[in-house]
């Protein structure tokens, strides 16, 4: 994808670059390939794939929430900044939060944070779910690409998310909503919105969940890591319907 395919399907999703945003995303972009050199960023390392696969996909979020009206959003195992990093510079009116527990990639974040001279946005170094004790109720969006399954997500996302307010992840080809029928529940969560579509040129397929907190969670959530793997919200469901245990 160059830089006018790249227009061409942001303005079809409701976005239009401006020239200096344009050019920003151009500094990031060869920050990413010098600091990939050093530390392990990302396997895509073209401008044509990386405008594709990163840029533009990390923008697709506007399919399902108008992000000019969004004020804070976090992108928890933020990475090299996708989606979060990428929106803050085409949406400047957001509050973000990136959150990374490789302090390597914060180094990173900050790098480009301070290169494009950016405000209202700043890179943490912690474990989600250490972030997620401290920071609750906290973010209009919570949002994450990339990072693990998806009922994991929820108990990671939605104790930070404010009531009322979404997370929006963005993932693959495979569909993960029938493994989060439990930990909607014990989150108190519902999914208001699910979009299928493909990327353009390429053809992958993409999908995005848009989940809504709809009130109080237990002060429980999210659980250590370990807990999580010994005991996930998907476990749980199977062994009640087992009739091992109950709600």
């Amino acid at each position: 994808m160059n830089e006018n395919e790249f227009i061409f399907e942001l303005n079809k999703i409701g976005i239009n670059p401006t020239k200096g945003q344009l050019e920003l995303l151009k500094k990031y972009y060869s920050l990413l390939i010098e600091w990939n050199e050093k530390i392990n960023l990302t396997a895509l390392t073209e401008e044509k794939e990386v405008y594709l696969k990163h840029f533009y996909d990390s923008l697709t979020m506007n399919k399902v929430i108008d992000l000019n009206k969004v004020d804070s959003l976090c992108d928890i195992g933020s990475g090299a900044g996708f989606p979060g990093m990428v929106i803050k510079i085409m949406f400047p009116n957001i509050k973000v939060t990136l959150v990374d527990s490789l302090n390597k990639r914060v180094n990173f974040l900050n790098t480009v944070i301070d290169s494009l001279n950016l405000e209202n946005i700043k890179a943490i170094h912690d474990r989600i779910e250490d972030y997620g004790k401290k920071n609750r109720d906290k973010f209009s969006v919570v949002t994450a690409r990339a990072v693990t399954n998806l009922p994991v997500l929820l108990e990671y996302a939605m104790p930070i998310t404010k009531v009322g307010g979404y997370f929006i992840p963005l993932k693959g080809s495979i569909d993960e909503i029938d493994s989060c029928v439990n930990a909607l529940k014990v989150l108190n969560t519902s999914k208001v919105e699910q979009c299928e579509f493909f990327l353009p040129i390429e053809n992958s397929k993409r999908i995005i969940y848009k989940f809504r907190r709809n009130g109080f969670i237990s002060n429980k959530y999210p659980r250590s890591n370990a807990e999580i793997k010994r005991n996930s919200l998907w476990l749980f469901l199977f062994l009640y319907f087992l009739g091992n245990i109950g709600f």
